[in-house]
This record gives C-alpha cells, sequence and structure tokens, in this order.
C-alpha cells in the first residue's frame, strides 16, 4: 500500500518583489509505500530539510502533489490540515520537543488527548508502547529528570501512539551520545518490523541511515541517487552508503 506519492515537486523561495529567487527542490518524484524505513541524505543546502517540511505540512511547495494515503496535502487548508497533521503524521525531532512541565507520560498521550481518544484506549496503548521502548518506569518523571536517550524514547513513543500512516525524523539522533543513537536506532527499527510502521527520516549520519531499508540522496535540490539494503548485510550496507558518500563529495559530515 501507497503511504506517500510526491510527483513534480518544486519549491522556490523568492521576494514577491523581485528579489533573488532560489529553488531549493526541482522536480522530485518518489513513492513510499507502507513498512518502508527511508533514510533521506544530502549535504548541507542539498534541500533535504526543504523537503522534510514540505511533507510534514509546515512549508508549501511552489508546484507539484504530495498525496499521504491518497489525500494531496497541499490542497488542504486550517482546520483541516491540522486535524491531517494530528492523525497521520508523527514527528520525532532532533531536539525531542516535550514539555517540560509534564510527565512523560503526559507528553507521549498528548496527540491522542487532542483528538479526545477514549480514556481506556489512551491507557492501553501507553501501556504497550511503553513496554517496547523500554521506558514503563520513566513515565512520571518529567523531561529534565531524564537522560536524553530516555527523552528520545518518549518523544518516539509520542510520535507512535496515534498510529501514524507516517512517522517523520528529523536527525533524530542528532543530539544524542553514539550509544544513546544506537537504542533509539534499534526503537525504530523494531517498530518499522515489528509495527510495520512508515518511516522517513533526514539525516546526515551514514551510521543512522544504514539502519534504514532504503537511502535516498537529494543533491542540488534534485534526486541524485537511491540504494535499497535488500538482502545485505547492515555493515555492507554501511560500506555501499560511504561509497555513494564519497561520489556526492566525499563524507557527510565534513559535507555539513
Amino acid at each position: 500500500m501507497e503511504v506517500l506519492n510526491i510527483k513534480n515537486l518544486r519549491k522556490v523561495y523568492g521576494s514577491k518583489f523581485g528579489g533573488v529567487k532560489y529553488t531549493a527542490l526541482e522536480d522530485i518524484n518518489l513513492k513510499v509505500n507502507e513498512g518502508e524505513f527511508v533514510a533521506i541524505m544530502g549535504p548541507s543546502g542539498s534541500g533535504k530539510t526543504t523537503f522534510l517540511n514540505v511533507i510534514s505540512t509546515i512549508d508549501k511547495p511552489s508546484a507539484g502533489t504530495v498525496l499521504i494515503d491518497g489525500k494531496d496535502i497541499t490542497k488542504l487548508k486550517e482546520p483541516h490540515l491540522s486535524s491531517f497533521r494530528r492523525k497521520k503524521l508523527g514527528f520525532i525531532f532532533q531536539d525531542f520537543n516535550l514539555l517540560d512541565n509534564m510527565t512523560l507520560k503526559e507528553n507521549i498521550v498528548l496527540p491522542l488527548a487532542l483528538s479526545k481518544t477514549p480514556y481506556s484506549t489512551i491507557e492501553e496503548r501507553l501501556k504497550e508502547i511503553a513496554s517496547k521502548l523500554g521506558i514503563s518506569e520513566l513515565l512520571n518523571k518529567h523531561p529534565y529528570e531524564v537522560s536524553g536517550g530516555q527523552k528520545q524514547r518518549a518523544a518516539a513513543a509520542r510520535a507512535i501512539i496515534s498510529k501514524p500512516s507516517l512517522i517523520l525524523g528529523d536527525e533524530p539522533t542528532g543530539a544524542l551520545d553514539s550509544k544513546s543513537s544506537k537504542e533509539l536506532l534499534g526503537v525504530l527499527q523494531y517498530i518499522n518490523e515489528n509495527n510495520n510502521a512508515t518511516i522517513l527520516m533526514v539525516t546526515h549520519d551514514a551510521f543512522a541511515a544504514s539502519y534504514c531499508k532504503r537511502i535516498v540522496f537529494i543533491k542540488d535540490g534534485r534526486l541524485f541517487n537511491e540504494i535499497y539494503k535488500g538482502d545485505m548485510t547492515r555493515k555492507e550496507f554501511y560500506q555501499k552508503l560511504l561509497k555513494i558518500l564519497s561520489v556526492m563529495g566525499g563524507d557527510m559530515d565534513d559535507a555539513i
């Protein structure tokens, strides 16, 4: 089943008063099916952040269509847009975006509370997800009382509790140490394989990208290449990824 279908996407930034225009994205076509775990990679200025912003409805494209579950999000207006975003999209940000005045439990269930989901359903989903992500004992703590890795697990739980069609990650391991990064990537891999969650993750980190099933490369606002993991081990996939990055102009960490 097709979750995301992007057709002829274009995004141009520029002044209405004759200023210099900048084309951030040009002729992007991409499909993502249910159960895929896809990384978006590219050097700084390649357009990957703009790409994620358009898919997440933060920004509107200049041309083209973005279909999520068959609905063209470029045509949606408030309050339908907010409702669609809340029901269909889950978000995991680099800086967690947890509210410090709320417990982890309150942060995690917030999307369901906003959707007026029955209390019994909220409790049932929370128990299941907290157990899977290993944070059951932390639910009554506040974000400032737990580690970065634990915060990101809570953020991941919040992203998946509403069972969204598409989970979007914006450099989700960017603020984590290597141990916490591995733990979070393991969580994302687990929910992808066991919950059939569809995940699209923007990252500059080749190690993080190697956990995905497919990697799409953007360069100068256009799709440059893509590779599939297939039957490769993660180590083999990682080595293939490094070769692509060298062709794109060096190590991705240097590129940004």
